[in-house]
Parts: C-alpha cells; sequence; structure tokens
C-alpha cells in the first residue's frame, strides 16, 4: 500500500460537536495582502484628513488660532495614533462625536493592522471563517474527492487539466500534508475523516454533481462509499479499488463506477501484446493531453430520434440507457430517446466547446 494513501483513524466527533469547516488557499499573495492593508489604512487616513478639513471651524489649536491643512493632518496621525496631545481640541458636539464614533475605532484598527500577528490571528482568521462559512452554504455542482493520496492525486490533476476549476473540487483527507498539497492546487480542502456522515454533511455532498473515492484501502473506501450513498441515493460515485475480488462488494456499497488501477494496467499490457498502438491509443483516450478524448454526455433535445451517428460531434460508440450499454453496430443505436447519454470520441482540442451534459 502506497503511505501516501495510508488511512488515519480519527476520534468520532461529540454530539453538539460543530461541523468541521472547509479550507481553501487565498487567490491573493503576501505581498498583495499587505498592500490591500496599507491602501486601508491610508483610505481610512485620508478620510479622516478629509471630515477634520471640512470641519475645520469645529477645532481650535491652543498654538496659534489658526488651524492649517499641516495642522490637520498633524492632528489627524495624532489622535489616529495615539489619545493626542491637547493642542488641538474639538470644541464643537459633532467635531466630538465624529472623534468618539470613528477616530477611535480607527485608531485601535491602525493598531490591529500594524502589528501584523494581531492582523494575522484577529482579522484575516475571522474574516477566512466567514469567507468559508459562506462558501460551505452556498457551494454546489462541485466534486468530491474523498482521498488525495497516488491515484486520488493524479484523479484530481487529471480534473484540472480537462478544464475544471479546482475551486469547484472538494478534498477530503485525514493526511495533513495531502490536505496542504490540495491546497496548494486551489482545491477547497477539509481534514477529516470521510466516512462520518458529519464530514459528508460539511462538503455538501448533497449539492454535488459526482464524487470520487479513492481512499489506498479498499475496505476503508467501501465504508464511504456505504456512507455516501446513505446521504445521496442519486449522486454518481466512482471509487478505485486495488483487488479484484472487492469490485463486487463496490458495487453493492452503491458504487456507480468501480475502477481497478491494476486491472487497467493489465488491460493496457495485454493491448500492446498485440501492437503498440492499441496501448498508445487507449492512454491517448484516458488522457487530458491526448489528441482524441472520450466523452460522455446527456443527449440534447433536437437530437431526439436521431441515429448515434448522426447526432455524436465526434465518433458516436454507446448509448447509455437505463442502465444498459448499447453498441453502436445495435438495432437500439439508430434511434436516440429521451434521457439517454452518449459516449463519442471527439478531437482532444475540440474538448471545451462541447464539455456539457
Amino acid at each position: 500500500m502506497d503511505r501516501k494513501e495510508r488511512p488515519a483513524t480519527a476520534p468520532a466527533p461529540r454530539l453538539g460537536q460543530q461541523i468541521p469547516l472547509l479550507r481553501q488557499k487565498s487567490p491573493l499573495s503576501g505581498w498583495a495582502q499587505f498592500g490591500i492593508r496599507i491602501g486601508l489604512l491610508f483610505a481610512l487616513l485620508s478620510f479622516i484628513i478629509a471630515v477634520h478639513w471640512i470641519e475645520r471651524d469645529s477645532f481650535v489649536d491652543h498654538a496659534d488660532g489658526q488651524l492649517s491643512f499641516a495642522d490637520v493632518i498633524y492632528f489627524t496621525m495624532i489622535s489616529a495614533t495615539t489619545t493626542g496631545y491637547g493642542d488641538i481640541v474639538p470644541v464643537t458636539e459633532r467635531a466630538r462625536l465624529f472623534d468618539a464614533l470613528v477616530v477611535t475605532p480607527a485608531r485601535i484598527f491602525f493598531i490591529l493592522i500594524l502589528a501584523g500577528t494581531a492582523y494575522t490571528f484577529v482579522i484575516k482568521r475571522t474574516w477566512d471563517t466567514f469567507l468559508m462559512r459562506r462558501l460551505q452554504r452556498t457551494l454546489t455542482g462541485h466534486i468530491v474527492v474523498a482521498g488525495f493520496g497516488t491515484s486520488g492525486g493524479e484523479a484530481v490533476d487529471e480534473l484540472i487539466a480537462r478544464g475544471e476549476d479546482p475551486r469547484k473540487i472538494v478534498v477530503v483527507d485525514l493526511n495533513p500534508d495531502s490536505i496542504a498539497k490540495a491546497e496548494r492546487m486551489g482545491c477547497i480542502v477539509l481534514q477529516a475523516d470521510a466516512t462520518r456522515d458529519e464530514t459528508m454533511e460539511a462538503v455538501r455532498l448533497r449539492q454535488a454533481s459526482t464524487m470520487i473515492i479513492s481512499a489506498g484501502r479498499d475496505d476503508t473506501s467501501i465504508l464511504i462509499c456505504l456512507t455516501a450513498r446513505h446521504l445521496c441515493p442519486k449522486l454518481h460515485i466512482s471509487l478505485a479499488v486495488r483487488a479484484e475480488d472487492n469490485e463486487f462488494p463496490a458495487r453493492a456499497a452503491g458504487a456507480t463506477t468501480v475502477i481497478n488501477p491494476t486491472s487497467f494496467a493489465g488491460l493496457l499490457l495485454a493491448g500492446s501484446a498485440h501492437g503498440a498502438g492499441i496501448a498508445d491509443y487507449m492512454a491517448d483516450l484516458a488522457s487530458a493531453t491526448g489528441r482524441v478524448r472520450l466523452h460522455e454526455r446527456e443527449i440534447e433535445k433536437f437530437e431526439i430520434g436521431k441515429s448515434l451517428s448522426d447526432a455524436a460531434i465526434g465518433l458516436g460508440v454507446r448509448i447509455l440507457r437505463e442502465g444498459k450499454a448499447i453498441g453502436f453496430w445495435e438495432e437500439g443505436a439508430k434511434e436516440l430517446r429521451a434521457g439517454d447519454r452518449i459516449i463519442e470520441i471527439i478531437p482532444g482540442h475540440a474538448f471545451p466547446a462541447c464539455k456539457t451534459g
């Protein structure tokens, strides 16, 4: 078993424990975040200076009795960073309220910005938590990947290469190194036990478009599948197993598609025994960088009644109808029906334009 895919155990959540929070890498670099902080600081100072200048008749300068623009800048900087020296003071009720309700809170805000540690552990974390909770409420149509070892990582790489937005991929794993790697790729991540109902609720599995399971151990993957299937009876679930005799239990657990990497490697090897071109073509079909691509989609309304060959964008090879596969040579391929899904071979460069269904 691959070390990276070794499952870990986690204690069961206590009754009333808060649902785990998703994470996602910030799209802003450290310098960009620093620039935003400085920009906020100067914007707030400029606002206070403008108000003080407009309301300059509401202040008294005990030094010379005249309040110049330089005096306004001086008074703003002093009052925004300290409690002031008393040489310039607000004398009207409106000016005093402004200093009490705006300048004093701004002074606290400046301290938090200038104290980088306080910013990181107070403001940024609170903001990130708010963003992730909002994301957790609105996430839909995403792909959930349970297990980010060798197979799961390659699956995510391939999804991104095929044009999937990494911000629509949610990775669940107990390994912190795997979670960090997925987060660097731009995925939404959750370090948690995927066999728990609470974890599946946290990643909004009911609103997901599909799920990929590759936990590294067949028993763990099948248990994850059972958990997901009882929550989402109609969700498309792809599951990877290592042992051939676990394919049936995986399907019994509710997996829509069961992949055995060892068996697939055997198919490629067997195909290569009868010519290198067969194995190369099969690998070409499976890869995002290949010249040709296998594409599955639901037919459009205007394609109902057409034959498979007339409806396919590329080369139609199979119809999926009510759980049954119909080959292009069979009688059922002469007329498409509503709800049919077709599998076609298309040029790799045409894939983004025909990515439907």
